[in-house]
């Protein structure tokens, strides 16, 4: 479990396949002394777990999956990553709640420098639109952002200056790729409301019961 607050700006220093999979291995200031084997890390938003530590950084495995479904199939050796270690139990929740587990990738359409913030535009894979609502919460490449505006193609985002000097975010060039995790609350009302409501078992049948929906 993550809040999208990133932690650090890693880079990556190699990647070997072996087989359908890769094993990453990422240079970061985050103090190793402090990292176990076996723990979370989010890498761009997606949770890879920590298989060695060296001296400067880590390494974590990427799946075949993981490479099928999240932009880490495109990071290159010197590129740079976002880093957010798992959170701990009772820390802040200054973000909102991220898994870590990316629902598609998205593509960066432009930003706007508007002199004291940044206007991002993003495309969203349609299949995932109906969990994104205007105010709500996104998770981009692991940084947890407010939804500002909703387009015909995804959402403006508002990068204050703080943010753009954290993360990768307006550094990006138009057509990047960009992993996209969308509110889990969201995900899980979508599925629920999906349902058959004639088994009378479902929300939507359960509000539709007792008046706080109609047809």
């Amino acid at each position: 479990m993550f809040t999208g607050l990133i932690e650090d700006i890693g880079t990556l220093r190699s990647r070997n396949r072996r087989g359908d999979d890769v094993t990453l291995a990422i240079t970061t200031s985050i103090d190793t002394g402090e990292l176990v084997l076996g723990e979370s890390i989010a890498v761009n938003g997606c949770c890879l777990t920590v298989t060695s530590i060296l001296s400067d950084g880590f390494t974590v495995d990427a799946s075949g999956e993981t490479l099928a479904r999240t932009s880490i199939a495109d990071v290159g050796v010197g590129d740079r990553v976002h880093l957010e270690r798992a959170m701990k139990l009772g820390d802040r929740l200054g973000g909102h709640i991220v898994q870590g587990h990316v629902d598609g990738v998205g593509r960066l359409e432009r930003v706007i420098d508007d002199g004291r913030a940044w206007q991002v535009y993003i495309s969203i894979p349609p299949q995932l639109l109906p969990e994104v609502v205007e105010k709500g919460s996104i998770a981009v490449d692991g940084v947890s952002l407010t939804v500002n505006e909703l387009t015909s193609t995804g959402c403006r985002l508002t990068i204050i200056p703080f943010t753009a000097d954290e993360t990768l975010l307006t550094r990006k060039s138009p057509g990047s790729p960009l992993n996209i995790e969308t509110d889990i609350i969201g995900k899980h009302v979508r599925r629920l409301m999906g349902l058959d409501p004639t088994s009378g078992t479902t929300t939507a049948s359960l509000l539709e019961r007792y008046g706080y929906l109609t047809r």
